[in-house]
């Protein structure tokens, strides 16, 4: 019977032997067995056999056993084996074994000093003659970089550094300064340009330049590099020694030319594209199709540059990091001067003054470059000085910082005499042409790439830097405290035109879920402004997270900002106005990034948004009879003065107050006629005046409107399903967040999505009233509102050319039909219709008949169906979106008067 279980697996006494455990050792055995296999490594290394490769492969097995023990010792409480290490200092043959050894004894080695450096009790990184081991092996094995213990070695590195961050009397054991010794050198007696690049001083901390060389690299062995000079960084605060050492060291040269070096392998062409493979659904259901590459060009969705653009970012925000980390104001200083000079004059602003419109996407790559750097670092010091220079502000920063120590002096004095230097070679410099300049150059590019390139940059500008926009990209007015505010009664008529426009273009769907949308993407982009602070007095704000660590002069660009509006004349402002008059015919990508600049011009506390969005105040006018009760008013208040003066009655005065308020809420409901209309608002009705154009030479254009909706809705739908199907979903290429411009679940704000979210509140004012929006005009209005996919990515394009999708019900004819672009004879201001018995006095035009075809004329240009009919669906959110922001500025901002 045991003879057949045996056979056929069965449990018996042979099984039950083979299962059994082995007793654990005690710390006695084993120290013994820990003694026997570092006898066998000393005696395999001592005395080798040539030409025998097992040689190598016995010296990893001894020292893999070492480590084990070393490990299971860690789980009891007593530490014989390293009580060993610690007398016979094994590490100094550890470190010779490891120097000559195979790359799988060195990972061995490396696993094995990582233990004794984690040890506590024994403190090995104290020992002077430890560290000088340790760094010889690192140095060697350096030499011998290998991928098979490359990550290894750099955590050994950041467990270094990372004790030198905790333990800060460890730090002499690796640090010392040897600038007396023979062969070190003396920085008085270094000139200029020698004092500004920095001495290299590898022997007096070697921890510090092995991990330089890590800090460009990808993945863990980058993030474990930069992670561990950053604790060097941090801990040169507790030392003078070292701080000395860092600033006169060619730390920052070489970090400000490791930037560069990943800077210059961004292609210096760039053609902005999306994944043909899936590209978002409002841009297959419009003209668009991939920019051709020039000769010499990248494109956006290549690997390679998403690689490269992925390394540079990751290194940027190293050098964001470390700003931030360390606490000393010369190592900050001495970065920030390098900044400057190597990368900012000599890299950045050179290829943004060889960038031309004329090449193939020069432009196009620098105006995203200086974009996403703008868009991905936050640290005020670092942005003040980008802006402060690209923009050729007046350089504040001397003033406001001077140097704190001798050494951060002498590199300042070796910084103007390099600039010197440049200056006589009669290189161009901001001053003479500088990003505005730039900018305003690009907006009347005839290439759309640039031209949506130009307003992505734009808009991060004004949404996170605004006051850096004052006197550079805007030109401004400041704006009285005594001005008077737009009154309750022209609010109503304002929002009264907005939501007629948005029934104007579309009368399909309802406009309440769509416009509720948009009053909380404008709430939480008003509320995350960094202006809004002062009004709002928010804590934990991008403003008050900075003022902490920014500089006085950062804090002082916010304290001084004031109330402001722009003028008319404005160039950036009319540049605007033209390319929102050729709405129709921009790219979808273009109209995206043009409404997203209009918003973001308004959403600023300090800027008034009356004369160029809004309607001016002072053009006001209103009825005689209107006129005539005010001064009746105003005569009855001065004769309840005298009443109150002869008869001194609280209850009279409490009348005299009542009425008082109510003629002053009165006249502030009353609905103003208006004189001039604002240019932003004058474009749009002249793009609603188009669509009635349009409608009258496309007779069925509101039912492929409806069936455009339809296919927005199915895309939504379907990607919907996809999101919460439990199916793997499919592999999709690759694709940087910071290059796309239409992002997921939001048509108009492709730069929202970075935005916090809004907060679940009522929006109110300082006033302590709520700005109503007419009761007539919310519920029942049958105006369409745009699903929430045509704001966001496609599922699939595969799914969009099925037969069974409802893209190709309509998608056939609208893609084939071409349009000749319309354009207005004259301006013509639409105003919502009057109530039933009454005219329409004084208007703007004068005139009672909407606009016909005759009153446009047929340009050269001309586009498809499918792309008018999206680009309409783009302006009705817009104006939508456009309704939702004064909406929630007058209530947030207070910006009515109600009296």
């Amino acid at each position: 019977m045991d003879f057949w279980n045996r056979l056929i697996g069965g449990s018996g006494s042979t099984s039950s032997t083979v299962n059994k455990q082995p007793p654990p050792m005690s710390p006695p055995q084993r120290l013994a067995k820990f003694k026997r296999h570092w006898q066998s490594l000393l005696h395999s290394w001592r005395n080798p056999r040539e030409f025998d490769p097992s040689s190598q492969d016995q010296l990893r097995s001894h020292i893999k056993r070492l480590n084990e023990l070393l490990a299971e010792e860690e789980k009891s409480s007593s530490p014989l084996c390293m009580n060993f290490c610690y007398e016979q200092q094994v590490f100094i043959a550890l470190s010779k074994i490891g120097q000559t050894g195979s790359p799988g004894v060195i990972k061995e080695c490396i696993a094995a000093f990582s233990t004794l450096i984690d040890n506590e009790d024994e403190e090995f990184s104290a020992q002077e003659n430890f560290s000088q081991c340790l760094i010889k092996f690192l140095r060697k094995t350096s030499q011998k970089s290998h991928r098979s213990f490359e990550g290894e070695y750099v955590e050994l590195l950041f467990s270094i550094a990372q004790k030198i961050r905790l333990s800060r009397n460890i730090l002499p054991a690796w640090f010392t300064t040897r600038a007396d010794d023979e062969g070190g050198r003396d920085y008085e007696s270094l000139g200029p340009q020698q004092k500004f690049a920095g001495i290299t001083n590898k022997d007096d901390f070697p921890l510090f330049y092995l991990l330089i060389d890590y800090v460009h690299h990808e993945g863990r062995v980058g993030d474990f590099a930069r992670t561990g000079l950053l604790y060097i960084i941090e801990a040169a605060s507790s030392s003078g020694d070292l701080e000395k050492w860092i600033v006169e060291s060619d730390l920052a040269t070489l970090m400000a030319s490791g930037l560069g070096a990943l800077y210059s392998q961004l292609g210096r062409k760039l053609a902005v594209n999306y994944p043909t493979a899936d590209p978002p659904t409002i841009l297959v259901l419009s003209d668009y199709s991939s920019c051709p590459l020039a000769f010499g060009a990248e494109s956006s969705t290549s690997e390679d540059f998403q690689t490269h653009l992925e390394t540079f970012l990751s290194y940027l925000i190293f050098w964001q990091d470390v700003l931030e980390h360390c606490r000393s104001a010369e190592v900050k200083q001495t970065l920030l001067d390098h900044f400057q000079v190597l990368f900012l004059q000599q890299l950045l602003y050179p290829s943004l003054l060889e960038s031309s419109d004329l090449d193939g996407g020069s432009s196009v790559a620098v105006l995203t470059y200086v974009r996403v750097v703008l868009d991905t670092l936050e640290h005020p010091d670092i942005i003040h000085l980008i802006l402060s220079y690209l923009m050729a502000l007046p350089d504040e920063t001397k003033a406001a910082s001077a140097p704190s120590s001798p050494s951060v002096a002498k590199r300042r004095r070796s910084l103007d005499l390099l600039n010197k230097v440049t200056e006589m070679d009669d290189k161009p410099s901001p001053d003479l042409f500088n990003l505005v300049d730039l900018v305003l150059t690009s907006l009347k590019s005839k290439s759309q790439q640039t031209v949506s390139a130009t307003l992505k940059l734009i808009s991060t500008i004004l949404r996170k830097h605004h006051p850096y926009t004052i006197s550079t990209l805007l030109k401004v007015v400041p704006v009285p405290a005594d001005t008077r505010s737009r009154t309750v009664g022209a609010h109503n008529k304002e929002m009264e035109l907005f939501f007629s426009l948005v029934g104007d273009i579309s009368e399909d769907g309802d406009v309440s879920e769509g416009y509720g949308e948009h009053l909380k993407d404008i709430l939480g982009l008003l509320e995350s402004h960094p202006c809004s602070m002062r009004v709002l007095g928010l804590k934990n704000s991008v403003f008050t997270r900075g003022a902490e660590d920014a500089t006085e002069l950062e804090n002082q660009k916010f304290r001084d900002m004031y109330t402001h509006t722009i003028l008319p004349n404005d160039p950036l402002l009319r540049s605007i106005v033209d390319l929102l008059e050729n709405f129709f015919s921009n790219t979808v990508e273009t109209n995206l990034t043009l409404t997203a600049v209009i918003v973001d011009l308004a959403t600023c506390s300090f800027m008034r948004p009356e004369g160029w969005l809004l309607f001016d105040p002072t053009s006001y006018e209103f009825d005689n009879s209107d006129d005539d009760g005010d001064e009746w008013d105003q005569l009855e208040d001065a004769e309840s003065e005298l009443t109150h003066i002869m008869e001194d009655s609280d209850e009279q005065a409490y009348r005299r107050r009542e009425k008082k308020r109510a003629n002053d809420l009165k006249w502030a409901n009353r609905q103003p006629r208006w004189a001039n209309a604002p240019p932003i608002l004058q474009a749009v009705e002249g793009l609603v005046s188009q669509v009635q154009a349009y409608r009258r030479v496309i007779p069925d254009l509101d039912d492929k409107l409806s069936e455009r909706r339809r296919a927005f809705q199915f895309a939504d739908e379907l990607n919907d399903a996809l999101l919460s199907s439990p199916l793997p979903q499919p592999t999709l290429p690759i694709r940087n967040p910071v290059l796309d411009s239409i992002s997921a679940k939001n048509l108009m704000r492709p730069s929202s999505a970075h935005a916090p979210a809004p907060r679940s509140r009522q929006p109110s004012g300082g006033s302590g009233h709520s700005t109503p929006i007419p009761s007539s005009l919310m519920p029942n209005r049958s105006i369409m509102s745009t699903p929430s996919s045509a704001r966001g990515l496609s599922p699939s394009a595969d799914f969009a050319r099925s037969p069974e999708s409802p893209f190709n019900h309509h998608m056939l004819e609208t893609t084939q039909r071409r349009i000749k672009v319309l354009q207005p004879g004259q301006a013509i201001l639409h105003l919502p219709p009057p109530p039933e018995g009454e005219s329409r006095e004084g208007s703007v035009t004068g005139t009672e008949t909407s606009p016909a075809a005759e009153d446009f004329v047929k340009v050269g240009e001309d586009f498809t169906l499918s792309h008018l009919l999206t680009n309409i669906m783009v302006l009705q959110e817009f104006v939508l979106e456009l309704g939702a922001l004064v909406q929630v500025r007058a209530s947030l901002f207070g910006d009515l008067r109600f009296a």
